[in-house]
C-alpha cells in the first residue's frame, strides 16, 4: 500500500509523532488528525505534516474521502484521565471511534487500524492471556476499548477490513513523551532523582513494547494481505517482552548508574497483573521482529534523555502527564465541561500542531 494515501488520527501524540515519521519513510502520503490538546507538549521537534485541527467526535464522511486507510490512534489515552469524567471517556474512546469507523467506511475506506490495548484483559485469573482469553475491563479506559473493538468489528465487510491492535504498555523516546508510562517514568526518575521507586510490591506483570517497534507493527499489518487481517485482533508484542515490575526497575538500576530502588508498595496501586501471549501476531507475521527489549529500551532512554539535559522540573512536569496537562487546561479555563476548547483554536487546515495521544 505504498502508494496509498493514509489518516492518522491523534498523529501528534506520543505514538503518533513517531509513527508519521515511519510512514513517511516508507513512502507513504500521510495527513492527521487531531484537536490539538497536547499541541505543547513537546519534549523535541517532530515531522510536520497537512492535517486538521478537530475533535474526533465532530469527524464526518466528508474528513475521509480520498482516503485508503485509516490508522486510529486519537483517545483519551490513560486510567488516570478517565478518572476525570467517565462520560469524556465514553464520548471520545468509544462513540467517536465507532462514528468514525463508520464515516471511513461510507467513504470508502478500505482498511481501519484500531489502536487497543492489552490493558483489557485486567486481573486474569487465566495468568496467561491471548486474543481468545475473557476480557476484563477494570476501568472505563479499558471498557471504552472493548465496547470500541466490538462496535468496530460489527461494521466488517467487503470493501471494509478492520484490524484491532492491542498493544501492550508502551515506552521509548517520541518528540511528544509521556512519563506517566512504567518504563519512561522509572528511567526519568533515576535521571532526576537518583531513585526508582516503585509503588506496589514489584509482582505484578506487564507486557512492554518500545513506541518504534509499535509503529513498524502497525505498518506491517498495513501490509498485509487483506485475507489475513480482515477483522483480527492481535495482542502487539512479543513473548520474551513480558515482565514484572521489579524486573524492569532491576534493569532501570543497571541502565542509570548511581541510582537505588526504593519498593514503597500501597495499597492503592495498581495491582492489576497478566502475561500477555503474542503467539498469534508471531504466526501470522513470521517475518516481524521486535527490535527492542526493556534493557536496550532503558539504555536508550538514558542516553537520549541525558543528552536532552533532563531536569526534574522538565520530567515532573505537567506537560508530560496527560492527566496533569488536562487538568491545568480545564482549570486555566480553555477546556469547558465538555472538554471543548473554549478559545478559538479553530478546527481548520494546519501542519504539526496538535495531540490526542
Amino acid at each position: 500500500m505504498k502508494s496509498k494515501r493514509i489518516l492518522i488520527t491523534g498523529h501528534e501524540g506520543y505514538i503518533g509523532s513517531v509513527m508519521v515519521s515511519h510512514f513517511l519513510r516508507a513512502g507513504y502520503e500521510v495527513t492527521g488528525l487531531d484537536i490539538g490538546y497536547f499541541r505543547q507538549c513537546r519534549l523535541r521537534t517532530e515531522v510536520s505534516i497537512p492535517g486538521n485541527v478537530k475533535d474526533i467526535r465532530n469527524v464526518d464522511e466528508r474528513d475521509l474521502k480520498g482516503i485508503d486507510a485509516v490508522i486510529h490512534l486519537a483517545a483519551l489515552s490513560n486510567d488516570p484521565v478517565s478518572s476525570l469524567d467517565e462520560s469524556w471517556t465514553r464520548q471520545i474512546n468509544y462513540a467517536a471511534s465507532v462514528r468514525l469507523a463508520e464515516s471511513a467506511k461510507s467513504a470508502g475506506v478500505q482498511r481501519f487500524l484500531f489502536s487497543s490495548s492489552c490493558i483489557m484483559y485486567g486481573m486474569s485469573e487465566a495468568g496467561v492471556v491471548n486474543e481468545d482469553s475473557p476480557l476484563d475491563p477494570r476501568t472505563e479506559y479499558a471498557r471504552s476499548k472493548v465496547l470500541a473493538e466490538r462496535s468496530v468489528s460489527q461494521l466488517a465487510g467487503d470493501g471494509f477490513s478492520p484490524t484491532f491492535l492491542r498493544n501492550g504498555t508502551i515506552y521509548g523516546l517520541s518528540p511528544r513523551m509521556r512519563f506517566d508510562t512504567v518504563l519512561n517514568d522509572l528511567v526519568g526518575m533515576a535521571i532526576t532523582t537518583g531513585k526508582i521507586i516503585v509503588h506496589s510490591d514489584g509482582k505484578p506483570w506487564r507486557p512492554v513494547v518500545h513506541v518504534e517497534d509499535v509503529a513498524r507493527a502497525f505498518m506491517t499489518v498495513l501490509e498485509a494481505p487483506v485475507e489475513k487481517i480482515h477483522n483480527q485482533t492481535f495482542n502487539v508484542g512479543a513473548n520474551h517482552l513480558n515482565y514484572r515490575i521489579s524486573d524492569l526497575a532491576e534493569i532501570v538500576a543497571r541502565s542509570v548508574p548511581d541510582c537505588q530502588i526504593q519498593i514503597r508498595a500501597q495499597s492503592s496501586a495498581d495491582q492489576r497483573t497478566y502475561t500477555a501471549d503474542f503467539t498469534k501476531f508471531a504466526r501470522t507475521f513470521p517475518d516481524f521482529s521486535f527490535e527492542w527489549t526493556a534493557g536496550t529500551g532503558a539504555l536508550d532512554l538514558y542516553g537520549s534523555l541525558k543528552s536532552i539535559g533532563l531536569v526534574y522540573a522538565d520530567f515532573n512536569s505537567e506537560r508530560f502527564t496527560r492527566l496533569k496537562w488536562l487538568r491545568h487546561l480545564i482549570n486555566s479555563g480553555r477546556l469547558d465541561k465538555n472538554l471543548c476548547w473554549r478559545d478559538p483554536i479553530g478546527e481548520s487546515t494546519y501542519a504539526g500542531v496538535g495531540d490526542s495521544r
